[in-house]
C-alpha cells in the first residue's frame, strides 16, 4: 500500500514537472501568439486555451489509459497531418527563436542560398516521414 502512494507522488512530481517544463516552452517560443497574430484571431484566445488543453488530456488519456483507439487509414493520415503541423511549427518557432538557419548559412558561406537550405530540409523531412510510415512502419 505504501509503495503505491509513493509510486504516485513520484508520479504526480515529474508529470507536474514535465508538464510545467513543456508549457515554459511553449511559453518561450510564443507559438499560440504567434499564431493567433498570424491569424489575425486574438479574439479566439479561450479556444485557443480550450484546445491545448483539450489536446493535453486527451494525449494522456490515450498515452496511458487502457483503451485501444483505431480509425480508417483516411482519418490516419489527417491525425498524421496534425500532428506533422504541430512539429512542424514548433521547430519553426524554435529556429525563428534562435535564428538558427541565418547562423548556420554565414558559418558555412551559403548565405545566398538559404531558401536551397530550408527546401532541403523540409524535402528530407518529408521523404523520412513517408519512409519511416510508408516501408518502416508495416
Amino acid at each position: 500500500m505504501m509503495t503505491y502512494v509513493i509510486e504516485i507522488i513520484i508520479g504526480l512530481g515529474a508529470g507536474i514537472a514535465v508538464g510545467t517544463g513543456f508549457v515554459a516552452f511553449l511559453t518561450v517560443l510564443g507559438i499560440i501568439p504567434r499564431l493567433m497574430q498570424l491569424s489575425r484571431s486574438a479574439s479566439y484566445i479561450h479556444w485557443y486555451e480550450a484546445a491545448v488543453i483539450l489536446g493535453t488530456v486527451a494525449g494522456i488519456y490515450l498515452s496511458f489509459g487502457d483503451i485501444t483507439v483505431t480509425f480508417p487509414n483516411v482519418l490516419l493520415a489527417f491525425w498524421g497531418l496534425f500532428h506533422g503541423v504541430f512539429i512542424g511549427m514548433l521547430a519553426a518557432a524554435l529556429t525563428e527563436v534562435l535564428n538558427v538557419f541565418p547562423l548556420i548559412t554565414k558559418r558555412i558561406g551559403m548565405d545566398d542560398q538559404l531558401m536551397i537550405l530550408l527546401m532541403a530540409i523540409v524535402l528530407g523531412k518529408i521523404s523520412g516521414s513517408l519512409f519511416h510510415w510508408l516501408i518502416f512502419v508495416k
